[in-house]
């Protein structure tokens, strides 16, 4: 791995609507700065020697990052910016030089700052077509039927997804030139309607949240101590 090129695609781009702020979640504090500083700061931490890291945020908010990484005399990475979709967001990334020269690309929410060294190793273990970190379902699950009821699901084989996920760059650069589908909720969904199905499930980490919701940010900063 230390010999291959690796580019780290952080998605900053959402309007964090759901989490009913004045700003969007990521610009929020985490403790004394913004959720998205310490993200970036983790991933250069645990991401690997000469990682690149591309930073997708929107182009509305450029003025406000510029000001918050001044005022915490923050570097930012490579900026570009997103599109009406997470989809669209990813694909602006990965037009970038860093993205297509990569070997591994990764593609991680912004919203998720608790970054540990040991879910890197994990997910940059790439040995197939790439890797996703899933933690088990612990709540009950219904499945909604066409009729309106609904009923059991077995939730022993379900696993919730997280990222960073990681992936050949090259597959990467295929699936994305897929058109885009409603169908893509993530990366390796992409992934998958190109063809590349072979995608390792490894360990997730339960402290490893999106902040979604206010209280998200109280949760975070308990996983930091």
């Amino acid at each position: 791995m230390n010999q291959q090129r690796i580019c780290h695609i952080i998605v900053a781009a959402g309007s964090g609507s759901r989490f009913g702020a004045r700003l969007p979640k990521q610009y929020c504090l985490l403790g004394n700065r913004p959720v998205l500083m310490e993200t970036i700061d983790r991933m250069r931490r645990y991401g690997g020697d000469g990682a690149e890291i591309v930073l997708v945020i929107s182009a509305d908010m450029r003025h406000l990052w510029d000001d918050m990484c001044e005022q915490h005399k923050f570097v930012t990475p490579t900026i570009v910016y997103g599109g009406a979709t997470r989809w669209e967001s990813v694909r602006n990334a990965i037009a970038t030089t860093a993205a297509q020269s990569a070997d591994v690309i990764t593609v991680h929410d912004g919203a998720r700052p608790i970054i540990t060294r040991q879910l890197m190793d994990r997910v940059m273990a790439v040995d197939g077509d790439g890797c996703i970190p899933v933690v088990e379902v612990t709540d009950s699950l219904r499945r909604i039927l066409p009729d309106g009821r609904s009923e059991a699901a077995d939730r022993s084989v379900m696993r919730a997804v997280q990222t960073p996920q990681a992936f050949r760059g090259d597959m990467l650069r295929h699936a994305y030139t897929l058109p885009y589908s409603p169908a893509f909720t993530d990366d390796a969904s992409v992934m998958e309607a190109a063809g590349h199905n072979a995608l390792r499930l490894v360990d997730g980490d339960p402290c490893n949240i999106k902040i979604t919701r206010p209280g998200d940010i109280e949760i975070a900063l308990m996983h930091m101590r």
